[in-house]
């Protein structure tokens, strides 16, 4: 079945020139649960005397997800081929969990760092320079991709892993299981990301920020005859 059904995935993307290049991490086997969590906004200060609006809002609410994620090097992802085969047998699945731990490192502004070097030289072209005003300690830009109506930009904020199969004779895992909570960035925090990658995240932002709407007010349409009934007026 693999290779049949849409996969949900984790795709990072590291400052290279002229265009950043993205890191795809695959889900293997898409989770069988995800948990939503909301935190409400901060209500702002009432002034003295309890002047001010109460029920004000200051920025944004929290939003994240957590799930488990299932590698298995026995059961290779199909479109993987050769390549990704050969690894499989060498690596296990540790190339699958070296690339979900990267996601928790920041990134140098100056392209200095071996995944760096790599993309610009697969982009043809040098390491940014390093004038740019971009922060030495900067997390690297993740976006989370499940389904068409939910790519939203995000940071891992928690990372563990369960390692219960090795090989004999390298003693790589070759089976694990990820347990990934994400937090999604505001756009106070989009706002801050550079550069092509920051425009990505914001587009990614405002596109599942429409879905959404459209979805509530397709509900809303479908409750106006139920809610009529109910109320007294």
């Amino acid at each position: 079945m693999a290779g049949k059904y849409l996969r949900g995935a984790l795709i990072s993307f590291t400052e290279s020139f002229p265009l950043p290049i993205p890191n795809l991490i695959l889900f293997q086997y898409n989770p069988e649960q995800l948990t939503h969590n909301w935190t409400p906004s901060q209500t702002s200060q009432v002034g003295p005397q309890g002047t001010g609006n109460p029920l004000a809002i200051t920025g944004e609410p929290g939003e994240n997800f957590s799930f488990s994620v299932f590698m298995d090097a026995t059961d290779s992802i199909a479109d993987d081929g050769p390549i990704g085969e050969a690894l499989g047998t060498v690596s296990g699945v540790a190339t699958r969990i070296a690339a979900m731990e990267m996601l928790l490192f920041p990134t140098a502004s100056d392209g200095s760092g071996l995944i760096g070097t790599i993309s610009a030289a697969i982009s043809g072209g040098a390491a940014p320079d390093p004038v740019r005003t971009v922060p030495a300690q900067q997390l690297p830009t993740v976006l989370f991709v499940w389904g068409p109506g939910r790519i939203l930009p995000v940071k891992v904020s928690a990372l563990s892993f369960t390692e219960t199969l090795y090989d004999s004779l390298l003693l790589v895992p070759t089976h694990a299981q990820a347990q990934v909570t994400l937090q999604v960035l505001t756009t106070a925090e989009v706002a801050h990301v550079d550069g092509p990658i920051g425009m990505l995240a914001q587009g990614a932002y405002k596109y599942t920020k429409t879905v959404r709407e459209a979805l509530a007010l397709a509900n809303l349409a479908n409750a106006v005859a139920s809610v009529a009934g109910m109320l007294p007026i």
